[in-house]
């Protein structure tokens, strides 16, 4: 046997043992991957390792080899590893200006809602105070991104929101509530003016009547605005657009020092508050009732208000009591519980009670 000939026989035995082992791993994969949970996720790493070394293989072999990715998959990897090394888009620097500070562009807006006088020179020297140090350009390009106008502009665009947080502590609501009275010349529609504090809930029934015209409503006016009336100099009036609301009216809270304010048409949502009661007191109280006459309606209405005032829970104010009285021992665990009804136990009332014996109280 001449060198040839010995040679391309070691080559074939090679070959032949390459195949036998390759063909052996081969299994081995189909074994693994047969019992493999889930597909393997390699790491950057990784990747390159395996793409570096399908590279160094011959095509022929690595098509033949039973493989966790495919050759495709393999080439993939090799091509984004060239394609990173060569990457320099992060190095580069986009146009324009830089992009401000994103805390910073959070407080020049919270300034400027906040201070709706402030022109840009003075907020730059409220920022200065806490640390952020910018430019007039600055703030009235964020500004302006953010839909605000100049300070000459925004002044006086006060929104119905900030109005009541800035007024609230001297803020009161009215509004009607209508009720139908069964009297023995059928239904009559009685009119029931009402007032609420909105800082701490209190209501006030200013009167109850068939037919509110200008004569009982400058009448109410007179009454409210009194030394003891309910309304006091310099407290701001909501209400509605409705036709009661004469310039009679007005003209006598206004010479009292009330500032009234109307709200937009058909926006009962800006009177919320009282809104509210007119629900709770139709719900609670005068719906599960036959009110036959004006002595039984304002007697109800009275009773309510009692309960409404000192022993009703109001979620608003985090599920207390307005005026609570001193005797109820409000969250006292001590004592035995008392019961106190209203209008034949539809509106019930539980405390306790330093006496030994239970009571009930009936109104």
């Amino acid at each position: 046997m001449n060198r040839r000939k010995f040679i391309k026989k070691l080559e074939l035995v090679f070959k032949k043992s390459q195949e036998a082992v390759i063909s052996y791993l081969t299994a081995e994969i189909r074994f693994l991957m047969n019992h493999l949970s889930k597909r393997p996720k390699p790491t950057e790493t990784q990747k390159a390792l395996l793409a570096r070394a399908a590279k160094a293989l011959d095509p022929v072999y690595l098509e033949k080899t039973f493989n966790l990715f495919t050759p495709a998959t393999l080439y993939r990897w090799y091509r984004e590893m060239v394609r990173k090394k060569w990457d320099y888009s992060k190095l580069k620097q986009k146009p324009g200006r830089p992009r401000i500070n994103q805390e910073l562009g959070t407080w020049i807006v919270k300034l400027a809602l906040e201070n709706p006088t402030d022109g840009y020179k003075t907020l730059v020297g409220r920022l200065k105070i806490l640390g952020f140090e910018t430019n007039t350009e600055t703030i009235q390009n964020v500004l302006k991104r953010s839909g605000f106008t100049p300070s000459p502009d925004r002044k006086d665009q006060l929104t119905w929101n900030e109005f009541l947080k800035l007024n609230w502590e001297s803020l009161v609501a009215t509004d009607f509530l209508t009720w139908e009275v069964l009297t023995p010349f059928g239904l009559v529609t009685y009119y029931i003016l009402f007032f609420i504090r909105l800082k701490d809930r209190k209501v006030h029934i200013a009167g109850v009547t068939p037919n509110p015209n200008g004569d009982w409503m400058k009448q109410i006016a007179r009454n409210l605005t009194m030394s003891n009336g309910f309304l006091k100099p310099g407290q701001i009036l909501i209400h509605d657009r409705g036709g009661q609301y004469c310039p009679a009216f007005k003209r006598v809270l206004e010479e009292a020092g009330i500032k009234t304010v109307a709200i937009p048409p058909r926006s009962p949502n800006l009177n919320a508050y009282a809104e509210r009661w007119v629900r709770s007191v139709k719900e609670q109280c005068l719906r599960r009732l036959i009110i036959t006459s004006e002595e039984m309606l304002r007697k109800a209405l009275k009773e309510y208000v009692e309960f409404y005032h000192h022993e009703r829970c109001h979620q608003g104010i985090g599920n207390l009591i307005p005026f609570p009285r001193k005797e109820d021992n409000i969250g006292s665990k001590e004592g035995k519980v008392k019961q106190h009804s209203r209008l034949g136990r539809l509106l019930n009332y539980y405390h306790r009670t330093q006496n030994d014996d239970p009571v009930m109280v009936s109104a």
